[in-house]
């Protein structure tokens, strides 16, 4: 026996909750090989229904089931692999798990022991990715240029961001080309203040015509009972008459997490974006006051009905150019209120983020994390910069604990270790 230490990187988490009701016990163990003896530790934090992920360094993932073990039997746990290098597992460390609490999962070669969980379906379109939890859609990835609302500038057509937002009883949240702010596409991450080989070049605002970005192709896309998404590259384009030049290369990876739904009010869902230099030029960060992952919410949220919290307990008068590990917008939809709140991760740059949020002048809910505030910087050739950030999506007003408890999930998970039992596999039994 030999043991392996896995550190929990939510950087490269994609994680789910497990439904209600879950499987029941087993008592009736049939004969299985056992591979390795996962052991979870709370460490200081409540854990309720904690996305969790591990390296299978040395195991053959081909068939293997995961169990929970108990006193009175095996648990069979929901577990979804994803391939890659490395190979990771993923589970949902469901139901209550106290600070400095521990529990147990053994890791077999068999097939899935549960069946029936409805899934995480990530599915394309024509024009479009939705991913849905059951029968519930979450969000859309829009691939094709959507065009501009009539009488507008071509300008303003673009691919690549999220619309719609849906809650998780079908509202929708977000809000493109809303008449005060054309340039406006629900979730969307382009970058305002920049100098590009010695130009100025403004990939937000594109009525200038200086820059923008668009979806170049799917890299791949998951489906599963704990987790669905997709991975998409993206083109951060400086547009020139003569011709356009690519300043960055991104990717996108969206996981939504088989938790909540319409029984539990909430959807749970990562969001991380990968950035590079596309050539041998850097990109030059100007300071501005926003720039980078932007919200815009719903038109029904306005004025009076609306309003900002961040973990700081800052809102709509005092929150703008403040930092904070998680901002929540929330108004009122068709008589009840939602809320989107969105965590940035520790090993954001300039984590906690600056964040631009609209004062009471400004009617509607526009929300952006902006490391830009704070000064220049340099995007230098050669190297990732990646900005990762989870949304919880609600009902009612922000629950400050819950928001804390989510965000110490995304930020300080569980340590997993894995006591690796057996590397080898009996291929006859396959």
């Amino acid at each position: 026996m030999r043991w392996l230490s896995f550190t929990f990187l939510f950087a490269l988490v994609w994680n789910p909750p497990a439904l209600a009701g879950g499987p029941s016990v087993s008592t009736a163990e049939p004969e299985r090989k056992p591979i390795a003896i996962i052991t979870v530790e709370a460490g200081k934090h409540t854990r309720i229904d904690t996305p969790l992920c591990t390296v299978l360094d040395g195991i053959d993932s081909g068939h293997i089931i995961l169990e929970e073990v108990k006193s009175a039997g095996r648990v069979p746990v929901n577990s979804q692999i994803e391939q890659g290098s490395p190979t990771k597992l993923w589970w949902i460390l469901s139901g209550t798990t106290r600070p400095g609490e521990k529990r147990t999962f053994e890791l077999s070669e068999g097939k899935a022991l549960i069946d029936g969980t409805p899934s995480v379906r990530a599915q394309k379109r024509d024009g479009f990715l939705d991913v849905a939890v059951g029968d519930s859609n979450v969000l859309r990835y829009n691939d094709a240029v959507v065009p501009p609302p009539e009488g507008a500038s071509e300008r303003f057509a673009r691919s690549g961001f999220i619309h719609p937002l849906w809650s998780s009883d079908g509202s929708v949240l977000t809000a493109i080309h809303p008449k005060d702010h054309v340039h406006h596409f629900g979730i969307w991450m382009p970058w305002t203040a920049t100098e590009f080989e010695g130009r100025k070049v403004d990939f937000w605002n594109l009525a200038k015509g200086q820059g923008t970005v668009r979806f170049v192709e799917y890299l791949s896309t998951a489906s599963g009972p704990v987790f669905g998404g997709f991975s998409a590259r993206q083109e951060h384009v400086v547009l020139n008459p003569n011709a356009n030049k690519v300043a960055l290369d991104e990717v996108w990876n969206i996981k939504v997490y088989n938790v909540g739904g319409p029984q539990k009010g909430y959807w749970l869902w990562d969001f991380i974006s990968t950035q590079r230099c596309a050539s041998q030029s850097p990109l030059h960060q100007l300071k501005y006051r926003y720039g980078g992952l932007g919200f815009r919410a719903t038109g029904d949220w306005r004025g009076d009905n609306c309003d900002y919290l961040t973990s700081e307990g800052k809102t709509r008068k005092d929150g703008h150019g403040t930092r904070a590990r998680w901002c929540d917008m929330f108004g009122l939809t068709a008589g009840r209120f939602e809320g989107v709140a969105i965590m940035s991760h520790p090993g954001n740059f300039r984590h906690p983020e600056p964040m631009r949020l609209w004062p009471g002048d400004m009617d509607y809910i526009f929300f952006n994390f902006a490391p830009s505030q704070l000064g220049d910087w340099t995007m230098e050739p050669r190297k990732d910069y990646v900005f990762r950030y989870r949304f919880y999506v609600h009902h009612d007003r922000p629950d400050v604990a819950d928001i804390d408890r989510l965000w110490y999930d995304f930020a300080e998970p569980p340590d997993v270790e894995v006591k690796l039992i057996s590397k080898t596999r009996d291929k006859s039994d396959e």
